[in-house]
This record gives structure tokens, C-alpha cells and sequence, in this order.
């Protein structure tokens, strides 16, 4: 009897490791377009930070991003079990800030007067100092970071959202973990790219197969500036399409309207596919422009009235 109740339960266990394995691959599918964003997002983050701070700043945001996730997971449970209609609200809100942020980005770099002067005099001062620069990215790009990650964790708990509690658990723990490992893993091999081109120059040594690495070493030198750039661009467009796409989802009139256009656009002959594929990312994009443009008057307009309702009366 006690052979076969512990083969029993073994049997068991595999069987609740199988659905775990399956629920998380599900799960990794529906977050991987989140995951590439916030590739992007935390790469760019961390643009013009000193060659031999990079890593430090990324392992310091690497932390904080578990933070993060140790907040959201049981926060997600929680939310998921008591108040379930709170999740689309919260999930909405930080898309706005995602937005919101994008846009302020935009209107800093082409809109230098006026607010957005007295915040490049408020921020320059932390430009000239390294060190206070560095926390402003990592506080930033943790910042950034919490919305992508409750983005993920709300994801996968829709995956899971059928399965016991101790399944969910352990899939979203799961989840945070690989995610945080990958991303940023990722992000610390592509700032540091041009180290590898470097160590390849420095050892190419002669013959056929140093020709190639000389090769290889200059080809990565010559991209690596072009790719740290484009970076920015890319995180920045990362935000208004994951932030537009998270507000568009809760809106039903919005979510209907684009899926509608994309169904118009399959009909295209010879390109139809792909106008299918790309019509949602660049209307939720649009939407999340127009979003954190309205979201940035909104923050100016509050900031008038207290600053009126704070200002002494002569």
C-alpha cells in the first residue's frame, strides 16, 4: 500500500509539472510581443551611461525589476481573487503613464521652450554629475519596468486564470523569473557590444580565421553606435505601442474599430497579411500618441491650478 500511494503520488506530481510546463509555454507565447518591448524599452534606458558603469546599472535594474515582480505577483493573486474588475482599470492606468512618459520624451526633444525648458534646467544638473545621472536611469528604467511587468503578470494570469492556485503560483513565478533573466541578460550583452567587437580586433591575430575576426570586430564597432541610437527610437515607439495597445484592449469601441481595420486590410491582395499583422501595432501606437499628448495637458493643467490655488494672495 505505501509502494503504491508513493508511486501514486509521484504520478501525481508529473502530472501537475506537465500542466505547469504547458500552461507556462502558453503563457511565454502570449507575453513574448510584451517581452521584445521591454527588450527595447530597458536597452534604451540605459543610453549614455559610462562603458564601465553599464553592467553595475543593469544587475541595479535587474533587482529592481524583481522587486517588482515580488509586488505584482502576489498583488496579481490577490487583485485576481477579490477584485477581479479592478485588474483592466489598473492595467489601463499604467498604459496611460507608459504614454504619458513617451510623449513627455517627444515634447522635451522638439518642444524646448517654455515647461519643457525649466525641466532641462531642473535636469542638468544631474547630466553633469555621473553618479546622480546613473540613479535617474536606474529609478527610471525600474520605473519603466513596473508597467511592462504588470503587463506580463496580468498576461499570464489570463493564461492561467482555470488552474489552482498552487499552479498559478508556481507559473507565474516562473514566468517573472525567466523574463527578468532573459530581458536583461539580453540588454547586458547588447550594451556591451562593443567590448566583443573590441576583444575581436584585439585578438584576431593572423591567418584566415584572424582576418575574419578583424572582420567581425570592426563590423560590430561601426554598428554598435547606430544600434545603441536607434535604441531610444525603438523604446520610445515601444512605449506608445504597448501603452496604446494596453488602453485600446480596455476600450471596447477602440479594440473593435482596430481589429475591423485590420480585417479590411487582409483583403489587400499580395500584401493583405502583412498589412493585417502591422494595422493594430501602428494604430495602437497612433492612439497611444494622441493618449499621452492629451495625458501631458492634463498633468500641465493640474500643475496651473495648484500652483495658483499655492500662490500667495497680495
Amino acid at each position: 500500500m505505501a509502494g503504491s500511494s508513493f508511486f501514486a503520488l509521484i504520478d501525481d506530481i508529473a502530472s501537475i509539472l506537465d500542466d505547469v510546463s504547458v500552461m507556462a509555454k502558453v503563457a511565454a507565447k502570449k507575453t513574448a510581443g510584451v517581452l521584445g518591448d521591454d527588450l527595447a524599452l530597458n536597452a534604451q534606458q540605459l543610453t549614455g551611461v559610462n562603458a564601465d558603469r553599464e553592467l553595475p546599472v543593469v544587475w541595479a535594474v535587474a533587482l529592481g525589476s524583481l522587486k517588482n515582480k515580488a509586488i505584482l505577483v502576489p498583488a496579481a493573486l490577490a487583485i485576481s481573487a477579490f477584485i477581479p474588475w479592478a485588474v483592466t482599470p489598473l492595467l489601463m492606468l499604467g498604459g496611460a503613464f507608459l504614454c504619458f512618459e513617451g510623449f513627455e520624451k517627444l515634447a522635451h526633444k522638439y518642444l524646448p521652450h517654455g515647461a519643457e525648458e525649466e525641466h532641462h534646467a531642473v535636469a542638468e544638473p544631474a547630466a553633469t554629475d555621473p553618479a546622480a545621472y546613473e540613479q535617474d536611469k536606474i529609478k527610471s528604467a525600474i520605473r519603466t519596468d513596473f508597467i511592462l511587468s504588470a503587463e506580463i503578470i496580468a498576461i499570464t494570469l489570463g493564461a492561467v486564470a482555470g488552474a489552482s492556485l498552487q499552479q498559478q503560483i508556481t507559473v507565474l513565478a516562473g514566468i517573472a523569473l525567466v523574463m527578468t533573466a532573459g530581458v536583461y541578460g539580453i540588454v547586458a550583452a547588447i550594451v556591451k557590444l562593443d567590448d566583443g567587437g573590441l576583444y575581436l580586433l584585439r585578438t584576431a591575430g593572423a591567418g584566415a580565421f584572424g582576418r575574419l575576426k578583424e572582420k567581425m570586430g570592426r563590423a560590430i564597432l561601426t554598428a554598435a553606435p547606430a544600434m545603441m541610437r536607434s535604441l531610444s527610437v525603438i523604446g520610445t515607439v515601444a512605449m506608445f505601442m504597448v501603452g496604446g495597445g494596453i488602453l485600446t484592449h480596455g476600450l471596447p469601441f477602440a479594440h473593435h474599430g482596430i481589429a475591423a481595420a485590420a480585417t479590411s486590410m487582409a483583403g489587400v491582395p499580395a500584401i493583405g497579411s502583412v498589412l493585417a499583422v502591422i494595422t493594430p501595432a501602428v494604430l495602437d501606437a497612433v492612439f497611444g500618441v494622441v493618449a499621452g499628448g492629451v495625458v501631458l495637458l492634463a498633468v500641465k493643467a493640474i500643475k496651473r491650478v495648484l500652483a495658483l490655488v499655492k500662490k500667495p494672495a497680495r
